[in-house]
């Protein structure tokens, strides 16, 4: 069970000590504000240990499990935005009246753009606009998990929000006539916190080779399941369109996918999933990163291998558009890897199936390509493609909108596309 040190007190998270103390009780007997069972309102339980560790000091839990709907009708919002590295994830939380089913029902709010870096200090509001709602897995009840956008005070969107172009993207009528469909598969690497090394591994040292660890079992070549676990429960309760999860190749490395969703949904299912791991690891005193190369050397690298499909491409003869987008994909491929992620350099070397980054390539199974296409969608003449090329730390709303757009809006000039589908090998 992991435990994560605070001054004064251990915070233990994941399941009840065998040892309680009884609450402290009214003259009545009642524990007020607290109902009887002490049972929370979702499955996430934090509970105060003394530094002893002599036995469960009840009050901090009882106050973080409290069900207040039998006493208010007021709710807690957690609204979470984008910081300014484009990869941070900043949150604070709000107090609102009654509970709300769509965020137009929710205000706008602000905050300190100059402490995140996305303003300066002598204009530092920035403003933060409900996008989507979620149901909060940790305080539970009907307290609710916000996503939001960032903007000026004018109204204008700040350069890190790009859920503002994404919305664009996905609200043009050709693209909503293709209704595109996203599969997002999220890497993640946790580590051991202060030595900024996998867990698992032996500090300073390193385990066996890769082949083990992939989709394993064993205390010896599983590192992190509970965390994996927790936040497979957390996406489920909270309303992400979690599809699944496993261990990764490289030990202390993990994947869970999010989808088949549909436009801008996906990139906040993928924000908010990334949240709910943050505040999961970070109650298990580990370390997230979603740094795309986090060990050098014989190991492989996390990516977020986006796989996609339109209406025309599920359809019959969608093996045909399919091949017609990777046309155009191959022919903005160098803005598609400037837009894929931070040092993803490391990690798209041609090695550990990966592409080389220089160079685009497609090909069926193929895992060493930059576009792969599954045996399945070669048999029946239709399906999906997947993008290989992303790192762990896109942004989904640039991946997503960039997809839909090189492949449903934009048009290469017939010279271009002759030229590509012969290089590609494509007859398109």
């Amino acid at each position: 069970m992991a435990q994560a040190v605070l001054p004064a007190m251990q915070c233990q998270v994941g399941a009840k000590a065998a040892v309680r103390a009884r609450p402290a009780a009214s003259a009545g007997g009642r524990v007020w504000g607290v109902r009887r069972s002490g049972r929370g309102t979702s499955g996430f339980k934090a509970m105060a240990l003394s530094t002893a560790s002599t036995g469960v000091v009840p009050r901090l839990e009882q106050l973080l499990n409290m069900d207040t709907k039998p006493y208010t009708d007021k709710i807690i919002a957690e609204y979470i935005w984008v910081g300014g590295s484009g990869i941070d994830i900043r949150s604070k939380s709000r107090t609102i009246e009654k509970p709300v089913e769509d965020p137009s029902e929710l205000p706008k709010w602000n905050y300190d753009g100059s402490s995140t870096g996305q303003a300066p200090g002598e204009d530092s509001e920035v403003i933060l606009y409900p996008q989507a709602i979620f149901k909060d897995p940790f305080r539970g009840g009907n307290n609710i998990l916000v996503m939001c956008d960032t903007y000026t005070p004018a109204g204008e969107p700040i350069p890190t929000n790009k859920r503002h172009r994404a919305a664009q993207i996905f609200s043009d009528p050709k693209v909503v006539e293709q209704a595109p469909w996203f599969g997002i598969e999220q890497e993640y690497t946790l580590m051991q916190r202060d030595v900024n090394w996998p867990l698992g591994w032996p500090v300073g040292g390193y385990p066996g080779p890769q082949g083990p660890y992939y989709c394993a079992v064993g205390a010896e070549k599983s590192f992190g399941r509970d965390i994996s676990d927790a936040h497979y429960k957390a996406c489920l309760y909270a309303g992400i369109n979690i599809s699944g999860t496993n261990g990764e190749v490289m030990p202390g490395q993990w994947e869970y996918q999010v989808g088949p969703s549909v436009g801008i949904e996906a990139g906040d299912h993928i924000w908010i999933s990334r949240y709910l791991l943050e505040r999961i690891t970070e109650q298990a005193g580990v370390v997230l990163t979603l740094d795309p190369k986090p060990i050098p050397g014989d190991w492989n690298g996390a990516g977020c291998h986006t796989n996609y499909s339109t209406k025309s491409m599920r359809e019959d003869g969608g093996f045909e558009v399919i091949k017609k987008a990777i046309l155009n994909l191959s022919l903005r491929h160098d803005l598609h890897i400037s837009a894929y992620g931070e040092g993803n350099e490391r990690r798209l070397t041609g090695l550990h199936e990966t592409a080389s980054i220089d160079t685009f390539s497609w090909g069926v199974a193929n895992r060493g390509c930059s576009i792969r296409v599954g045996r399945d969608t070669e048999a029946k003449g239709k399906g999906y493609l997947e993008d290989r090329r992303p790192a762990s730390n896109m942004d989904p709303y640039i991946v997503t909108g960039l997809l839909a757009e090189t492949t449903i809006l934009w048009e290469p000039t017939l010279e271009a596309e002759a030229l590509a589908a012969k290089k590609l090998a494509l007859n398109v």
